[in-house]
Order: C-alpha cells, then structure tokens, then sequence
C-alpha cells in the first residue's frame, strides 16, 4: 500500500496530467476556431480592416417589434462603421436576400446596404420551437445547438444576441472566444411567471391543469427555481447587456447580477413619420397592433369590445375594431383562426376585422383613421406599438403593468396620456371613456400623447445609444 507522500505524489501526477490535457486541447480548439474565422472571413471576401458582427436572430422576417430592433441596429452600425459587415444568422425558411429586405422596407420603413447585409441560414432552427412540455430547458438547450451550428458555419467579432436565447452565451463567449453583447428584449423567466405557478394561477403558460394539481404545481415550481438560477449563470457571460424597458431591467439586473454593464436603452419608433398625421377628425375605429402570440391575449380584445357594444350599442353604433398582426407560422396563423371563431361566436363579424401580414403603408393608414389603440398583453416588457399609437395621435388603452405602466402611459403635463386597465370590464370602460372625449380634450389627449413619446423612444435615439454601447467591444481599428 502506497504512503501518504507516494499518494499524494499520484494525485499530482494525475492532476497535472488532465491539467495538461485541457490545456492541450483548448489551445487545439482555438486554433480551430482561429482558422475557422479566418476562412470565413476569406469566404465573404473580407479584407483585415473590415468587421464582421454577427446577429442571432432566426426568425429576422418575422415582422414583430424584435425585428424592427434587428434592423435598425443594422441600419445604425452601417451608418456608424462604414467598414461593418452584419451577418444574420437566420431560419432557412427566410426568402431571398432581395425579397426579405424588400419586406423589410414594406413592413418597416427601413432601408440597409445590401452589400453588407449577409444571410446564414441554419437547418437547426428547428429546436427552437415550443415543446408540449419543459417548453424552456428544451428551447435554451436546443438554442445551444442552434449556435453551435451557426458558429461553424460562420465566427464573427462580435455577437449580438437579439433574440433572449441566453444559454447560448457560454458557448459563444469561452469556446468560440467571441465578444458578445446581449439586447433583452424579456426576461425568458420572471418573478411573475414563479408567483403564477406558487399561487396556482391558470395563464397561457401556466395551464389549468398544472394550476389544479398540487403535486404538478409543486414540481414545475422546483423545475422554474432550478431554470431561474441556470439563466442567471449564463446571462453573466454578456460583455454587454442591453434591455428595452425599467421591468426588463429590473428582471434581468436581479438574475444575472450585471446591474454594472446593464444599459436601458428603449426600442426604435418610427415617431417623427408618425408626427404628420392630424390629430382632429378621428373615426370611431379602434384598433390593435401585434403579433398573432398566444401572450398577447387577442382574445381579451375581442371579450371587452363585446362587452363595450352590448352596454353602448346605440351610441356606439358606428364603432369598429380592427386587429392588426403578423403571423410567424402555422401555430400563429391556427391562432387567427381561433380568434376568427370568437368573433363570429359573439357576433361582431360585421364589426370587427383581422388583418393579417399588413405591410407598412396599410397599417399606415389605420393609424392615421384610428381614435383609440388597443394592447391587452399583461406584464408586456415594452411595447412599441403602443408608442406607434401614441406617436400617430392614437389614444393607448393598455395593461396596466410593466412597460406600459413604467415607461410609456406616464404622466405628462399633468395628465395621463392614455387609459391603463387590466380586466375586460376595465377595457370596456376604457373604451368608452375614450371614445366619448369631448373632442378638445381628446386632442389635448394626443398632443400630450405625441410629445411624451417624440424623443424618448425615435429610432434617432436607440441608434446613437446602441452604437454607443457596442463602441467598447469594436476593434481599435475600427474606432473613430
């Protein structure tokens, strides 16, 4: 039997042999990665002055308010770096290059360099859509996948995460050695979400059957504490992080404990095109903008005009309600399907109307005929069509909660520049109160609404601050 020094001895040896070993193939890996960068840099005809900055967004044509970051944060650093290349790791359902900026400027109003836009699809993508079960270890770890993939096939300089799939991070930042700046857009677990399942609280992503059932209740709350702390040791590894609202921020500061490199920078509006449309001469037309997500609660749109009709219907006669979204996929576009049959159910198909996919001048042209804007999202992290609403002289009706209870239907002037509300019968009143303004009050309403919204959330702003914060992780080059 082997002495105490003599064991001690082994261990060493042992120890410093793996110690070795890692070493060894680190040193291995990074060489990989080093000549798997230089290739593609090589392969998209990049010389050394020029930058390469990856953004991981799959689902770029989608047409929601997350895209509409994507692009303008584009549109910034190719104003900003005239030497930037953004790659977009994407779907490989996405159209052409040609047709998908063509979408972008119908849906948008935004317009980047071609030349220095590239695409990368991924055939992965599809582990990223929703699981029946354990929705969210399944989606992060099949994101990691999804990078891995999207790594291999192209390394950038910087890594601009503007989609929330955090677990992503390490891989990104330790074995492909990449810098890496993350825009938050919602915290993908929050304090809401554990205090529904504590509280056994049915929601759309808390069924009543989990809700009903101690033991389930029990066991997806250990599930949900175990995934908190799993986020909160990924989201560290951000150089950068960036989030669009004080309930975002708040989330995220609490979870990943980077309150030091957190910047809250608000979301890109399209506020100064939005500003010529005349306030007076409103129809009686409300209506909602937003994806077809089963958290936007369409259904509640539908629930409180129903309930303003059948209390107002004399004097609310010539009302109308139009639900305007995009569709991402198959799910989306069952959900518009559903809501069609609510609407029909409560018989107001000849007064309410889905449009779906609109391109920007049709939404155009409800926001400039619109008295009032709908958005029934509870805990909604931001909210962008809201500032579209009020920015376009919209009267907002929104959920009392998060972004815009926070950050957009405060007080200005003295006066709340809009409605909050939370229950469908809230909604209803709501409506009313706004639709029956006496008409200089409803214009004093939508100046104030204008004016609040006009600097604080411009696409001018959100691109000198996010330019600003990615300006420490840009090669020295590249810097003015």
């Amino acid at each position: 039997m082997p002495s105490l020094p003599q064991l001690a001895a082994y261990v060493f040896y042992v120890v410093a042999a793996l110690g070795a070993l890692f070493l060894g193939v680190r040193e291995y890996w990074y060489n990989v990665v080093a000549d798997k960068r230089t290739a593609h840099r090589k392969s998209f005809r990049l010389v050394r002055e020029d930058i390469l900055i990856g953004f991981f967004h799959p689902y770029c044509d989608a047409g929601g308010g997350g895209e509409r970051v994507l692009w303008t944060a584009i549109r910034a650093i190719q104003a900003d770096r005239p030497r930037a290349y953004c790659l977009i790791y994407s779907w490989d359902k996405v159209q052409s290059k040609t047709e998908l900026l063509a979408k972008v400027k119908a849906q948008f109003n935004i317009t980047v360099d071609a030349e220095r836009v590239i695409l990368v699809t991924l055939t992965s993508w599809t582990h990223l859509e929703a699981s029946r079960k354990a929705t969210l270890i399944l989606q992060s770890l099949g994101s990691v996948r999804v990078a891995w993939e999207a790594l291999n096939l192209a390394v950038p300089d910087v890594f601009i995460d503007t989609t929330g799939f955090a677990f992503t991070y390490p891989l990104v930042k330790y074995f492909f050695r990449v810098k890496l700046v993350a825009y938050v857009h919602y915290p993908t677990i929050s304090t809401e979400m554990l205090n529904k399942v504590e509280k056994r609280l049915a929601d759309f992503n808390n069924t009543s059957e989990i809700a009903g059932s101690p033991v389930r209740s029990g066991t997806k709350l250990w599930y949900y504490r175990v995934f908190t702390m799993l986020y909160g040791l990924v989201g560290k590894a951000a150089n950068v992080v960036m989030v669009n609202s004080t309930w975002t921020m708040g989330h995220i500061n609490g979870t990943w404990g980077t309150s030091a490199k957190t910047e809250l920078i608000y979301p890109p509006c399209d506020t100064k095109s939005l500003q010529s449309l005349q306030l007076e001469n409103r129809e009686k037309l409300v209506i909602s903008l937003g994806q077809f997500r089963p958290e936007k609660n369409h259904a509640a749109q539908i629930e409180a005009f129903k309930l303003l009709i059948d209390r107002h219907a004399s004097e609310l006669k010539d009302v109308r309600l139009a639900v305007i979204g995009s569709t991402r996929n198959d799910e989306d576009r069952a959900r518009v399907t559903k809501l069609q049959g609510l609407i029909d159910k409560a018989g107001l198909k000849d007064k309410v109307t889905i449009v779906e996919n609109a391109p920007y001048d049709t939404v155009l042209s409800y926001l400039k005929r619109a008295s009032i804007g709908l958005h029934t999202m509870a805990d909604e992290h931001f909210g962008i069509s809201i500032i579209e609403f009020m920015a376009a002289g919209v009267i907002p009706v929104a959920h009392n909660s998060a972004g815009p209870k926070l950050d957009i239907i405060t007080p200005f002037k003295g006066e709340q520049p809009g409605f909050l509300a939370s229950t469908p019968e809230e909604y209803a009143d709501a409506l009313y109160k706004a639709l029956t303004l006496p008409s200089a009050q409803a214009t004093r309403i939508r100046t104030n609404a204008r004016e609040s919204v006009s600097d604080r959330f411009s696409d001018e702003a959100f691109q000198t601050q996010f330019v600003a914060a990615i300006q420490p992780l840009l090669p020295k080059r590249q810097r003015a």
